[in-house]
């Protein structure tokens, strides 16, 4: 057709192909930019853009002032230790009372792995929300022709009944067809053994045709773990443990009797007796004493 013979747009026509133009534009995901792990030893996954953004300084408790928790302390370390160093290690589930220390063992083995090698950031820590484990295929893809090594961490791994999202982290940490690569790890905290409700597992079986295998399907879950540490509330002198071992390792003076009451108050009046207790109760008592914790 001749240029001449051409039909004219309308000028509203125009327009309103404009402002799609532009919506679509804003919509559209954000250009990934080239990953650099060399920036930080820790980093939050953020599924929307694919990115990983870099934790400067990582909230956490040093290994020596963990108390109560021993055996575990020195299995996750273990088998922190022998991942870092390209040895076959266990995904990791810790499981058990609220407050004695699961999420601060997994970031004190991390730190402690780093810290006993001349590079000291070449295990890397990923934080994964929750809500984000949908997105795991993505972050493993990104991951898997890294040279470093990685720890994937989510706090708190629970599902609820209509959540279907366990049925992907099954395949990623070891069904898929490609298997989880051989530089990620994953650990877990949660409060439950089995990562879903009981009267989910209760009604599963009361509403299915075959009850154990409906059963056996979500207990499946768990099994992906080769490690499963308990984490159980702990006694009173392991409480009061905790307390003077946060004491002395900020400096504070103390009244040891007059501390052991106020300290066993604190716990009564809460409820529970566990390693969140006593750091906060030792927060209570610094700022009482007019100490920073710095």
């Amino acid at each position: 057709m001749p240029p001449e013979t051409l039909p004219t747009i309308p000028p509203e026509i125009t327009s309103l192909l404009e402002r799609v133009a532009h919506a679509l534009e804003r919509i559209a995901p954000p250009e990934s930019t080239p990953l650099d792990f060399t920036v930080a030893d820790a980093f939050v996954w953020h599924p929307n853009g694919r990115r990983l953004a870099p934790v400067p300084r990582v909230n956490r408790v040093e290994m020596t002032l963990l108390r109560g928790i021993d055996r575990v302390r020195d299995i996750l370390l273990e088998n922190t230790t022998r991942f870092a160093d390209g040895l076959p290690a266990n995904n990791a589930l810790l499981w058990g009372a609220r407050g004695m220390g699961k999420s601060s063992l997994v970031k004190a083995a991390h730190e402690t792995v780093n810290s006993s090698r001349e590079d000291r950031t070449a295990l890397k820590l990923i934080e994964i929300h929750r809500e984000d484990i949908d997105s795991l295929p993505d972050l493993m893809t990104i991951l898997r022709q890294d040279p470093h090594r990685f720890i994937i961490f989510c706090d708190d791994l629970s599902f609820d009944a209509d959540d279907t999202s366990y049925k992907s982290l099954k395949a990623v940490l070891e069904g898929g067809i490609e298997g989880r690569p051989h530089n990620v790890i994953f650990y877990a905290t949660s409060n439950r053994r089995h990562l879903l409700p009981r009267d989910m597992m209760e009604n599963e079986r009361s509403t299915a045709i075959n009850p154990g295998e409906a059963v056996e399907e979500k207990v499946s879950l768990s099994d992906r773990f080769g490690l499963w540490l308990g984490f159980h509330r702990c006694s009173q002198d392991e409480y009061l443990a905790m307390v003077f071992g946060y004491l002395a390792h900020w400096g504070l003076d103390t009244d040891p009797e007059g501390t052991r009451a106020e300290a066993l108050e604190w716990a009564t009046t809460r409820g529970s007796r566990s390693g969140r207790t006593a750091w906060q109760f030792v927060q209570d008592y610094a700022g009482r004493a007019g100490r920073a914790l710095t």
